[in-house]
C-alpha cells in the first residue's frame, strides 16, 4: 500500500509528459480528424496569393456536429522552422472551408489545424512548385459508403460518391458557432482579391488543450507529492 502513492506520482509524470511532448495519438484521446484539399493550382510561386478550399472531416468521413474551433492552414518551413498559420472561413457545406495564402520560397510542411482534433499532416510544398498531399485512404471511403449517410449534394469532399436517398444536414453551419460564407469557394487559380496576412507562429507550437491538460496534470502531480510527507508523518506518529 504504501508503494501506492509513489507509482501514482510516476504515473502522473508520464501522462504529463507525453502530453507536452505531443506524443498521445490523436485516436488515445479520444477522437480525430482528417483535412482534405479540393483540387489545388497547377503550381504555387512565392509571394502570389491562392484561395484554397478543404475539408476537415470527423474519422475522416463525416462532419463534427457543433462548434469545432479554429481551423485552418499551417505551414512550416523546413530550413528554419519558419510557420505560418491561415485560418479557414467555414463554406455552406459541412465540415468545408476556404482560406487565401501568400507563402514565401521554400519547402513547407503543411498541416490541417482542427479545432478541438489535433493538426493534420496534408503534405509538402515546394514554392515554386506544387503541393504532394496524401491521397484519401480508401478504407475511410469504404466506410463512408457502408454508414449510408450523406452530408453533401453537388460540392463535396474529393473521392466521396454520391450516395443514393436523402441528405443528412450536419450541425457545423449557422447555428452551431461558425461563421458561413455566402459564396462557394473560389476556383484553384491565383487569387487576385486581397488576403488576410498569415498568423506567424513558432515552429512545432503546442495547441492550447494540450497545456490545460499538461497544466491540469502537473497540478495533480505537485498534489501526490505534498501528500506523501504528510502520509509517512502520520504512520510515524501512529508508531510511537
Amino acid at each position: 500500500m504504501k508503494r501506492m502513492p509513489a507509482m501514482f506520482a510516476a504515473l502522473l509524470a508520464a501522462v504529463v509528459a507525453a502530453l507536452v511532448t505531443g506524443t498521445v495519438p490523436a485516436g488515445a484521446a479520444g477522437n480525430w480528424a482528417v483535412t482534405y484539399m479540393d483540387p489545388l493550382p497547377g503550381r504555387f510561386d512565392g509571394g502570389t496569393p491562392y484561395a484554397l478550399g478543404f475539408w476537415v472531416l470527423q474519422h475522416g468521413n463525416h462532419p463534427y456536429e457543433g462548434q469545432l474551433g479554429t481551423v485552418g492552414l499551417r505551414l512550416t518551413r523546413e530550413d528554419d522552422g519558419k510557420s505560418l498559420m491561415f485560418e479557414g472561413t467555414a463554406l455552406p457545406e459541412a465540415g468545408h472551408y476556404a482560406t487565401s495564402v501568400v507563402v514565401p520560397e521554400g519547402v513547407w510542411k503543411v498541416e490541417g489545424i482542427q479545432g478541438m482534433f489535433m493538426p493534420h499532416e496534408v503534405g509538402r510544398l515546394s514554392v515554386p512548385g506544387g503541393l504532394k498531399i496524401k491521397p484519401v485512404r480508401q478504407e475511410v471511403i469504404e466506410g463512408f459508403v457502408s454508414q449510408r449517410t450523406d452530408y453533401w449534394d453537388a460540392v463535396r469532399p474529393p473521392g466521396f460518391p454520391d450516395l443514393p436517398g436523402d441528405k443528412v444536414t450536419a450541425g457545423t453551419g449557422p447555428g452551431s458557432g461558425q461563421e458561413v460564407a455566402t459564396a462557394a469557394p473560389l476556383a484553384a487559380t491565383a487569387a487576385p482579391q486581397k488576403v488576410a496576412a498569415a498568423q506567424e507562429q513558432v515552429s512545432g507550437g503546442i495547441p492550447a488543450y494540450t497545456l490545460a491538460l499538461a497544466a491540469l496534470g502537473g497540478a495533480l502531480l505537485a498534489v501526490a507529492a505534498l501528500r506523501l510527507p504528510g502520509r509517512k508523518d502520520t504512520a510515524s506518529t501512529g508508531a510511537s
